[in-house]
């Protein structure tokens, strides 16, 4: 082999080497320092770029799980303060039980009013709930409502399916096919509450004088009379009708009304039923409770047809006309991945237990009647609380579940990036070893090359 010094390929070949080696050992040492396998898109641009979304993916979820947190936190504080006000309702329909009972005077009666005005008070200040400065209950962050508002539609499933608006009072049946009694000498009052205030309208007797053509009328001979008058009994329709146009006998059938959304509403059994919806929509018009109490000639309760009669339960809520406020709460990754809560009117004046027209009327129990009336009422002010308070109790077991879910998610997702550019740090410790080894090796060839170059002057000597 030829004796060279300008060019000293044997160094030229060991420092290649020995930068080859050096750069390995310093990628060793950068994933040691790192542990990941995959330190920037050099390591590999796919892997790199996948690896980067699904860290992405991981911060979202996060925040998302935070969101639901935050969304459980928000129902929570609602539903605290749902609680409250059905536990008052329970109180004050306990009260107003006490107030029917005739043991008590209309002195005890003036005391009872008076705890039941500072419940109503205590029923708006729960609705003014807050959390973060957002109110909840107080109508403001309610679903939308079609336009005029809705109209409060009650129910009552005892009567037979075969009722109809043109049914005699005297011919009523219950579901059985039981007559109620009825009698034209008996006396129906009806009170219903709107405003916070409580009417009352009693019928009697309950039949009415109808015209009717006379069949045997000749219009030459005039001792016969076109037409005579004989005493009917009310129907169904035409004793709603003393109301003054209050309610008007809206169904007979399946069909109940249309609820916020438009949306008709029918008998949970589709059963026929007897509907009477208010006269005029909204809360202004909501008829909070009605009764009817039905006695005979001699002043004692039809136990029969009361029992039917009592039971006019609210089925479409009266609201007012508004957007949809519902909150909102981002639970996905991507735009519009959410869950809305809506939160209905829980004020006292939603409930029918106050006036709406800025009077201070509130519902009374001053009298052994309004307290039969007001019970009713309570009822119906309950199950429009624990309506709400059902559909909280859904969201919130959502979320709870959504959370847990996102939770999961997260968690598979870091386990797949951790896959893709996590190192395996015994297989990159044993790469290290080597390529320091081999480093060593390639700095000792390199000294070795340059020195044998050195023997060329043993020739110019």
């Amino acid at each position: 082999m030829a004796l060279i010094v300008k060019n000293n390929m044997d160094s030229v070949n060991a420092l290649k080497n020995l930068s080859k080696n050096t750069e390995a050992m310093h990628k060793d040492l950068q994933k040691l320092a790192t542990g990941e396998k995959i330190t920037g898109a050099g390591d590999g641009a796919s892997e790199y770029a996948i690896s980067e979304r699904m860290r992405v993916q991981v911060k979202s979820l996060d925040q998302d799980d935070q969101n639901a947190q935050n969304g459980i936190s928000i129902l929570n504080t609602a539903a605290g303060a749902l609680d409250s006000t059905i536990d008052i309702l329970r109180t004050m329909k306990e009260k107003a039980i006490d107030a029917a009972n005739d043991h008590n005077s209309d002195i005890d009666r003036a005391s009872i009013q008076k705890v039941i005005d500072e419940y109503i008070n205590q029923i708006d200040d729960n609705a003014l709930v807050s959390y973060n400065g957002i109110t909840m209950l107080d109508g403001s962050r309610n679903y939308s409502v079609v336009e005029g508002g809705t109209y409060t539609h009650l129910t009552n499933t005892r009567f037979a399916d075969d009722t109809t608006k043109d049914t005699s009072v005297l011919d009523l049946t219950n579901k059985d096919g039981n007559n109620l009694g009825i009698q034209t000498t008996d006396t129906v009052a009806i009170s219903w509450v709107q405003n916070g205030e409580t009417h009352t309208v009693e019928v009697s007797p309950l039949e009415r004088e109808k015209e009717i053509p006379n069949p045997d009328w000749d219009p030459a001979d005039p001792s016969q009379p076109e037409n005579f008058y004989k005493m009917v009994p009310y129907t169904l329709s035409e004793l709603v009708d003393k109301l003054g146009g209050v309610v008007t006998l809206n169904s007979t059938d399946n069909y109940i009304g249309t609820d916020r959304t438009g949306e008709g509403v029918y008998t949970a059994d589709g059963s026929n039923a007897i509907t009477l919806k208010a006269s005029q929509s909204g809360i202004a018009g909501q008829i909070a409770g009605i009764t009817f109490k039905i006695t005979d000639a001699g002043g004692e309760i039809r136990d029969n047809a009361n029992k039917v009669f009592d039971f006019f339960e609210e089925s479409i809520r009266a609201e007012n006309p508004s957007e949809d406020n519902a909150m909102v709460f981002q639970l996905g990754t991507k735009a519009n991945q959410s869950l809305r809560a809506g939160f209905s009117d829980t004020r006292a004046v939603a409930l029918g237990l106050r006036s709406y027209n800025g009077a201070n009327a509130t519902l009374s129990v001053s009298t052994q009647n309004d307290a039969n009336v007001a019970i009713n009422v309570l009822d119906n002010a309950l199950q429009k609380v624990l309506n709400q308070q059902t559909t909280v109790g859904a969201e919130l077991s959502r979320l709870e579940y959504t959370s847990a879910n996102i939770v999961m998610n997260s968690e598979n997702t870091q386990a797949a990036e951790s896959v893709i550019r996590d190192a395996d740090m015994a297989k990159v410790q044993t790469a290290y070893a080597r390529d320091s080894i081999l480093t060593q090796a390639a700095q000792a060839m390199l000294s070795q090359a340059n020195q044998n170059s050195s023997s060329v002057l043993s020739l110019l000597q």
